[in-house]
């Protein structure tokens, strides 16, 4: 592997579908580049994020900068990229599936509240309407003074 001092990003043809950091890959990657940054460093800090960022996201690109500037092989950060993409991915996947139950019990929670409240507060508002307009401008005026007054004392 030719080593130099440019400064240019390199420019490479993509890889094939076929080969590790193929179209399929080399897309995830891109997609979710922003969130593989911090991990990216972490895993090789004598890059700079302002250079991993330049490189907008192309892995064939990241991999040549990666490889150029820590002296490792193209092949092996090439293997380490595609390694880090898949162990994040499989993070996401077990922190969605284990939301999912969350989000259910949440939607239950939510539709018991709107059945048992929305009874109890139609009532007072249907039969004292200038009431309910009274408390809510009340509450509005009380909630305006205090953020005011926090930004006041920030």
């Amino acid at each position: 592997m030719e080593q130099d001092s440019q400064q240019e990003l390199p420019q490479h043809p993509p890889t094939s579908p076929g080969q590790p950091g193929g179209s399929a890959a080399a897309t995830q990657f891109r997609d979710r580049f922003e969130s593989l940054l911090p991990s990216i460093q972490r895993e090789w800090p004598e890059v700079a994020r302002h250079t991993l960022e330049a490189t907008r996201g192309s892995f064939d690109t990241v991999v040549e900068v990666i490889a150029r500037q820590t002296g490792r092989t193209s092949e092996g950060v090439k293997q380490q990229l595609l390694d880090l993409l898949q162990v994040t991915g499989d993070q996401a996947h077990q922190l969605a599936d284990s939301l999912c139950p969350l989000e259910e019990q949440l939607e239950q929670l939510l539709d018991d509240l709107n059945a048992s409240l929305r009874p109890r507060i139609e009532k007072p508002v249907r039969e004292r309407p200038l009431m309910a307009l009274g408390i809510a401008a009340g509450v509005g005026v009380l909630v305006g003074v205090l953020l005011a007054s926090g930004r006041r004392s920030a």
